[in-house]
């Protein structure tokens, strides 16, 4: 039985945290949480933080092992970007894309 989380408007873009997504896709969810936890990267925290959720989720609303469970599909969506400027030379300006992200774990057990 598939078991989904999912993190809306996150802020951090979707290319940064599919680098970290990559890492643990397929991964049991043990292996997966020891490897966020140690990753350097922000989107680790943030990964590892949607992962648990999603584990919660399979043990509140199913009776599924946690210990037999993996990442069957992780993914990150583009959100809204929020746009900025920031003042330049000679009175130009120039624009700063602060992007978002929405992110979706889906955990299925072996």
């Amino acid at each position: 039985m598939e078991t989904r989380a999912v993190a809306k408007f996150v802020r951090i873009s979707p290319r940064k945290i599919r680098l970290v997504m990559d890492q643990v896709r397929g991964k049991q969810v043990g292996e997966a949480l020891n490897m966020l936890s140690f990753a350097p990267q922000r989107g680790a925290r943030i990964l590892k933080k949607l992962v648990n959720s999603a584990i919660a989720n399979a043990e509140q609303n199913t009776d599924v092992d946690v210990d037999s469970l993996y990442i069957m599909r992780v993914y990150a969506d583009e959100g809204p970007t929020l746009k900025r400027w920031r003042p330049r030379a000679q009175g130009r300006a120039t624009s700063i894309r602060k992007r978002t992200s929405h992110l979706t774990v889906v955990l299925n057990e072996k």
